[in-house]
């Protein structure tokens, strides 16, 4: 941005489901930057639009239903627009988006906004529901009754968006004035308080009524930034002068609110003369039932997974074509030597094993984005809450987990919109357990060597797609399990109630379910190119050296009598007894190269298991991140040495093949079942680690959260490997 071009800043506020998120990326679309603010992990997402010449910042502050700071977001969100939050400057005005369906409920938020001391414009988003509903609106006197500019959109169609973008570069509106009233005591009290803020400088002169408001008729959240001390002082005392009377401090905000708000929407708008049941209504009688609702809710699950194996085999077969023809051009432009080897064999055949899996993580991904988008993942917190309350949770944790079904990152960040801490620690403990999009190229690697995909069960469902079905119900079933268990040991605590809004269901936004999956195709190849890239250039080195080892066997001098002995057999069976040596000599070089010897180390640990040492290399390598395991099988199997290479084909063949000193196949379905079972319960990721530590402020909770996965994973495939065994299955 040029000093010389006019500029404006924008902070976008808005109430969940509410069309926030279709509103910021049909203004902003890839012109975003996204990120977390300081000492925090919510998600700090800004973007950019030009009108004319003028170019606006849109800050998307989180979706949140009031102003009173019991929870992270709504703490984020006041700060921002105050200019309280480090390193995120004050935005000059304020774009607060409604639904025009549920339009009392989302004024709540609106007017506290409006007390913020910025100028504030209205997105009145939804309209077409809201027609719907027979809702007629006159604009007019709910702007002038609200006293700020209110536009009329639907964005998920674009409609009025054009409109909007020239209200957002116009003059500023005038800082809107409080329209509401409290009882005429309660208002003295405010009066002094924020004239007693004014005084301290605690706030802008113009929010000094509005924090006033907050202050003195909300409770704070404990680990909120308190205000200074004679504040917290004159506070208490005049809350004790309320009490004293008999007034009731704590609810008068809300009746306040509220009764203005009702009366302000009688008179902009029209009401229907009668209740219409809506689509919304008759889909919920069947999505919601007691019975159907968890039936649909599984058929959905299991119609998922089985497409992510479907649609996704064409285009990773042809990323594994490209890589492999990459790996060859590499290889002949190449001398040879140590360079050739790492590119190819190290960077290629690792990185290459892994983006292979790119378009299963983009369309889990895009089914995510629909059921958000649609309306359908509050449905699925309800349909669960029974299930969920069994465990000692809420519904409304259920919506963090199912997030995490794409990563538990933000499954864990999701978790601040619960506001009983307890249920928020327990949430953030077991969110882990939900099979993130980093398994999905273990699992479909498991699956793909070891299920046969032309499997079917009852004619219906292929193998590959129930075990995939299986593996994500298990991480359900685990993180259920260990939720209960939380509740009623180490975090003890009532079963709260489920609160929480249906919003009406809507045809999903192209442009929003494209951004989503652009992100998360981003991230998964950012990881690829950084992480994963790394890691691969070391167990390369690790796989390949030290060069000088003492071998069982002379294969030079056995490969020389081969070649003697060429011309009496078949130049195809010459060619297949050289191939067999040299695949012989690789094989047991890995086997005594520094990789090999750490693997050999924990054998005789993971063996109960079913493991052998170079799928504990693997699994050792994962602890970094989950996805590597498939990018260190193709480097110790040596894949990019296979000059017949074809992706993940390649490997999946060469897994196969694998055999142990008796004959028995290292991967049988039984193994691939407890590679899977460990990989859906043990706890592989650094960074959501991290996270969980910056959730809850130190190590200890963390900490808890490796050790008690790494126990299940152990016990859980011992318990499947030994088992099956037991009962005559996988040899």
């Amino acid at each position: 941005m040029s000093d010389e071009t006019p500029s404006r800043r924008l902070a976008l506020v808005g109430n969940p489901n509410s069309g926030k998120t279709t509103l910021f990326n049909a203004l902003t679309g890839l012109r975003q930057k996204v990120g977390n603010y300081p000492g925090v992990t919510v998600e700090k997402k800004e973007g950019r639009l030009t009108v004319g010449e003028t170019e606006v910042t849109l800050i998307d502050l989180p979706g949140v239903y009031s102003l009173s700071a019991r929870s992270l977001d709504e703490r984020i969100t006041r700060d921002v627009v105050l200019g309280r939050q480090t390193d995120t400057p004050p935005p000059e005005g304020i774009l607060a988006i409604a639904d025009a369906s549920n339009l009392e409920r989302n004024l709540y938020l609106v007017t506290q906004v409006m007390e913020l001391g910025r100028p504030v414009w209205l997105a009145l988003n939804m309209m077409d529901l809201a027609e719907a509903k027979g809702l007629v609106f006159d604009l007019d006197r709910l702007s002038q009754g609200l006293g700020i500019p209110v536009v009329p959109i639907v964005a998920s169609k674009g409609i009025g968006l054009e409109t909007l973008r020239r209200k957002l570069v116009g003059p500023l509106p005038a800082v809107p004035t409080r329209q509401w009233r409290l009882p005429q005591v309660i208002e003295a009290e405010v009066s002094a308080l924020a004239e007693q803020l004014r005084q301290r400088q605690w706030t802008t002169e113009a929010a000094a009524e509005g924090e006033a408001i907050r202050l003195l008729l909300n409770e704070p959240a404990e680990d909120d930034t308190p205000p200074p001390a004679d504040i917290q002082a004159a506070v208490a005392a005049a809350r004790e002068r309320l009490e004293a009377m008999g007034i009731e401090w704590w609810s008068a905000e809300a009746e306040g609110r509220y009764g203005w708000i009702q009366t302000l929407c009688r008179a902009a708008i029209q009401q229907p003369g009668q209740f219409q049941r809506t689509t919304s209504d008759r889909i919920d009688a069947i999505v919601t039932h007691r019975l159907w609702g968890p039936v649909l809710f599984a058929g959905l699950m299991l119609f998922i997974f089985q497409s992510i194996f479907t649609w996704a085999q064409v285009p990773m077969d042809a990323i594994g074509w490209m890589m492999d023809r990459l790996g060859a051009f590499v290889r002949e432009r190449l001398p040879a030597g140590e360079l050739n080897d790492l590119v190819v064999d190290g960077v290629i055949a690792g990185v290459g094993a892994v983006v292979t899996f790119l378009p299963q993580i983009l369309i889990l991904t895009l089914f995510i984005a629909l059921l958000e988008d649609t309306g359908y993942m509050a449905r699925a917190a309800f349909i669960m809450d029974r299930l969920m309350r069994r465990v000692g949770l809420s519904g409304k944790s259920f919506i963090p987990l199912l997030g995490s079904f794409a990563c538990a990152i933000p499954g864990i960040t999701a978790t601040r919109t619960i506001e009983n801490a307890k249920d928020r620690l327990v949430t953030i403990l077991i969110a882990p357990l939900m099979s993130c999009s980093a398994r999905l190229p273990v699992y479909a690697l498991m699956i793909g060597a070891c299920f046969p995909a032309d499997r079917r069960l009852w004619g219906v469902f292929s193998l590959p797609g129930v075990v995939l079905f299986a593996m994500y119900a298990l991480g359900i079933l685990a993180a259920l399990a260990m939720g209960w268990l939380f509740k009623k040991t180490l975090i003890r605590g009532a079963s709260p109630p489920l609160i929480l809004e249906l919003p009406p269901y809507r045809l999903p936004s192209p442009r929003t379910v494209l951004l989503t999956m652009f992100s998360a195709g981003g991230q998964f190849l950012y990881r690829a190119g950084t992480v994963i890239l790394a890691i691969s250039i070391v167990l390369w080195f690790l796989a390949t050296h030290p060069r000088s080892v003492t071998l069982s066997r002379d294969y030079a001098a056995e490969r020389a009598a081969a070649a003697q002995a060429a011309g009496e057999m078949s130049g195809e069976e010459a060619a297949d007894r050289l191939q067999a040596l040299e695949r012989l000599e690789k094989a047991e070089r890995r086997e005594r190269s520094f990789i090999g010897q750490a693997g050999k180390l924990i054998e005789p640990v993971i063996a109960p298991l079913g493991f052998n040492w170079k799928i504990g290399v693997g699994i050792i390598s994962a602890f970094a991140a989950r996805e590597v395991f498939v990018g260190t099988l193709a480097i110790v199997y040596g894949i990019g040495d296979d000059e017949d290479a074809a992706g993940n084909r390649a490997l999946h063949a060469a897994l196969q093949a694998d055999r142990h000193a008796d004959g028995r196949p290292v991967f049988s379905p039984l193994v691939a079942v407890s590679v899977m079972v460990f990989f859906v319960l043990a706890m592989q990721c650094m960074s959501t680690l991290a996270v969980a530590w910056r959730e809850t402020n130190g190590w200890r909770w963390p900490a808890v959260m490796f050790a008690y996965m790494t126990v299940l994973a152990y016990v859980g495939s011992l318990l499947v490997y030994q088992g099956g065994r037991w009962l005559g299955f996988g040899q």
